[in-house]
């Protein structure tokens, strides 16, 4: 990372990212955009157990006691009961199980209307998962990509479909690294091997969008949060920022915007969100910008892991959703 764009992004980090950045920002958020009905609307969030915690209705998650948990505050806030609300429990950073969840999902379920992929880690140390894959890159990468890629069909079946990806500002001081996504190359630094993965999920959006005109993509910032995961994946950090981080409802505003109102719905797909508004997914003057070849190779490769993971034996499949999963009405 070169100093240049280092210095410039924690600039930006003060200004925009934290608490008084969202204060700022808010004061042009329309309160009607989100005065609406959303009965009918189904939706899917991914890893909601320690981070950023939004309303929905099905809950896939890797913590089957924090689900709950999360469980019980939706119905508590939202007004739904809690045979509405249900948990699946999936280890995202788990490729195989991943498409496996997915594939059973689209044949059990008529629709999908909205698909938050939220779920995220920050692993310091490189481990590879079951499929021989880095975890961060298995995680943040390949679990949205293969859920996404799975579902795609399903939401374009449904009304006003869309998906939302919670990425990072820190990608913004990253250019796609197409020749090197399990971070094999040089020293491992989980921070940049991180924000790395968010700048893919960035490439991923804006490739999704022009492939599938028929559903909404967006990928997002929350800015600087004070969640369990920030506290444990970066200390420093969360100690130096203090009471300047954002609250959980401040970081998850945008995605619960993006996910509901008509105002999100009618912007361009595919674009990088702050604060409710698209923002450039570059810094100025910043070597972030990758070529067409660059691009087409990174999704080259993921589409041929993918190819590879669901070639597997099936004889230890089991199926993901459970022997009495009920039905959306």
């Amino acid at each position: 990372m070169s100093l240049y764009r280092n210095t410039i992004w924690f600039l930006n980090g003060i200004h925009q990212y934290t608490r008084t950045g969202y204060e700022a920002a808010s004061k042009d958020f329309d309160p009607k955009d989100l005065d609406l009905s959303i009965v009918g609307r189904s939706f899917m969030i991914t890893g909601a157990n320690s981070g950023i915690v939004v309303l929905y209705y099905i809950l896939y998650i890797e913590n089957k006691d924090k689900a709950e948990d999360a469980r019980a505050v939706i119905v508590n806030e939202s007004g739904n009961t809690v045979s509405e609300v249900y948990i699946h429990i999936v280890d995202i950073s788990e490729t195989r199980k991943v498409w496996e969840f997915a594939e059973a999902f689209k044949k059990q379920y008529p629709s999908l209307n909205v698909l938050i992929n939220n779920a995220g880690c920050m692993v310091h140390k490189r481990e590879v998962n079951t499929e021989g894959l880095e975890r961060n890159f298995a995680t943040n990468t390949m679990g949205v990509y293969v859920l996404t890629q799975t579902l795609t069909p399903l939401l374009q079946k449904s009304q006003d479909p869309r998906v939302i990806i919670v990425s990072s500002g820190g990608m913004l001081v990253q250019k796609l690294r197409a020749d090197d996504l399990q971070s094999e190359k040089g020293y491992f630094d989980g921070v940049m091997v991180y924000a790395q993965t968010k700048r893919q999920q960035v490439v991923l959006t804006q490739q999704w969008a022009k492939a599938n005109p028929a559903v909404h993509f967006s990928v997002m910032h929350p800015g600087w949060v004070d969640t369990p995961a920030v506290s444990r994946s970066m200390p420093q950090f969360h100690q130096m920022m203090g009471e300047r981080l954002r609250s959980i409802e401040q970081g998850a505003d945008t995605v619960v915007w993006l996910a509901l109102s008509r105002a999100a719905a009618r912007t361009c797909s595919g674009q990088f969100f702050q604060d409710r508004k698209p923002v450039p997914a570059h810094l100025p003057l910043a070597w972030t910008h990758s070529s067409t070849a660059e691009i087409q190779r990174f999704m080259t490769q993921l589409e041929i892991l993918a190819r590879a993971v669901q070639s597997q034996p099936d004889a230890e499949f089991k199926d993901p959703l459970g022997p009495s999963t009920p039905q959306f009405v």
